[in-house]
């Protein structure tokens, strides 16, 4: 009973499309379509009699009944004689029968041929791009260990290039990036600078073009036109990539270092008194793009100080009261007692990280470190700015009165500051960190 069903199903399911075809895989490739179709034909006219003879089952009629969709209109017109045919496909398939025993032969060959190519390559090579990402890293660590103490002038514009993440540690990539990087920054000039006489960017460019001559006025460098324009046009693209904050006062300090470190790299003699028109436009655009990345990138990690109301700041000097609190409590309390608050002075000192208050040989020092320790200008700097105010805990402690404690915590005699007192108050903020920045709840009453 099951057996006459399954012949009524096939019987019933005998227009359904999808011819028996030869199936060819990767190793077996496919024989003309024409003669595959005309074999079929013949095949059905042969075993036609002797399968209604032997009463041939419902699947053989189906598969004579059915045509491949892909057969519908291909030369049906087309017939080749039996015999031609018949020898034809003998020859395609001794050659396809041989191609396939010398493909599975090649096989079985090739993964021993591959196995022992790759035995004979070094341990280094089977690895090297894990190799080289670890070598970099590797790289990275110890160019900011080196750089924590100090930076020679040589080597400063391609370490601060690498360390502010600006230049890429891999060699090879380096060129490119910063023709890219130069080539997009000219880009939004010519995109942007035109706006700065809009109606909506006026305040902008007018509040950049007055700070602009303020930046380090006792410097000869910074007073220069072309200087003084290369500036604006920083400060300006920048302000309008980053309509979060804007162009803030104080942004414009920020510049003066990345720009004095890349022209040292055109000029031997002193930097801060050398006339820029004796370079090269080239030179100058070089300067003023890398400038333009560096700075964004340090905005970058200290942003929400320059946010609407400054949150950042706001944060950074109430936690340098608490730390003070906790390091020096006399300080604190002689602070309190001539109601002189942290935000009066320090406010300055978070805004333009102590640009204001050092000198920019000093400054640019004091950067080298920065760009070595994590967190750097959003964190360490905290601590600098702990170690720099009791540094003056005599001074504070001998004025006592409010007006004498802030002219000298906004004057203090810094001027011949160098490197042997920026080295001093750095290691004396790195102990401050070591001592309070996993602990927190040391400075918290």
């Amino acid at each position: 009973m099951a057996a006459e069903n399954s012949k009524q199903f096939w019987k019933r399911s005998a227009k359904l499309p999808g011819s028996i075809q030869p199936v060819y895989g990767a190793q077996h490739p496919p024989l003309d379509p024409r003669l595959t179709k005309n074999f079929i034909k013949e095949r059905s006219k042969v075993n036609a009699g002797p399968l209604k003879n032997k009463k041939a089952s419902s699947f053989h009629e189906f598969a004579r009944n059915t045509s491949d969709a892909w057969d519908i209109g291909d030369d049906e017109e087309e017939d080749f004689p039996s015999p031609s045919f018949q020898t034809l496909n003998s020859k395609v398939a001794l050659a396809t029968a041989a191609q396939v025993l010398e493909n599975h032969s090649k096989l079985r060959v090739k993964p021993e041929r591959s196995q022992s190519a790759t035995s004979d390559l070094p341990a280094s090579y089977k690895v090297t791009k894990s190799s080289s990402d670890a070598q970099l890293s590797r790289n990275s660590n110890e160019l900011r260990k080196c750089s924590w103490p100090g930076v020679p002038r040589e080597v400063r514009p391609v370490t601060w290039r690498l360390l502010s993440g600006y230049l890429p540690a891999n060699t090879e990539r380096r060129k490119l990036t910063l023709q890219r990087k130069r080539e997009e920054y000219f880009g939004f000039i010519e995109q942007y600078y035109d706006s700065r006489n809009e109606e909506h960017h006026q305040d902008t460019y007018r509040q950049i073009h007055i700070d602009i001559p303020r930046t380090n006025p006792l410097i000869p460098l910074f007073q220069q036109p072309l200087v003084q324009e290369i500036f604006e046009r920083i400060l300006f693209i920048w302000a309008i990539r980053h309509p979060a904050s804007g162009y803030v006062q104080g942004i414009n300090d920020l510049v003066t270092p990345f720009f004095v470190v890349f022209l040292s790299e055109y000029v031997e003699e002193d930097v801060e008194n050398f006339d820029v028109t004796n370079l090269s436009q080239d030179m100058l655009r070089s300067i003023e793009a890398d400038s333009f990345w560096c700075m964004s990138k340090l905005l970058d990690g200290i942003q929400d100080n320059y946010t609407f109301a400054q949150p950042g700041i706001q944060k950074k000097v109430k936690a340098l009261e608490e730390l003070v609190s906790r390091i020096d409590e006399q300080v604190h309390h002689h602070f309190r007692r001539y109601e002189v608050e942290y935000l009066q002075f320090a406010f300055r000192w978070m805004n333009n990280l102590l640009m204001r208050e050092l000198p920019l040989r000093c400054t640019i020092r004091l950067w080298d470190t920065y760009q070595s320790e994590p967190e750097g200008f959003s964190h360490f700097h905290l601590y600098v700015c702990a170690a720099f105010l009791i540094k003056w805990r005599k001074e504070i402690l001998d004025e006592e009165d409010f007006q004498g404690l802030l002219m000298l915590l906004q004057n203090l005699p810094t001027i011949h500051w160098g490197n042997e007192e920026i080295g001093l108050l750095l290691a004396e903020a790195y102990r401050l960190k070591y001592m309070f920045a996993d602990a927190p709840n040391h400075y918290r009453r």
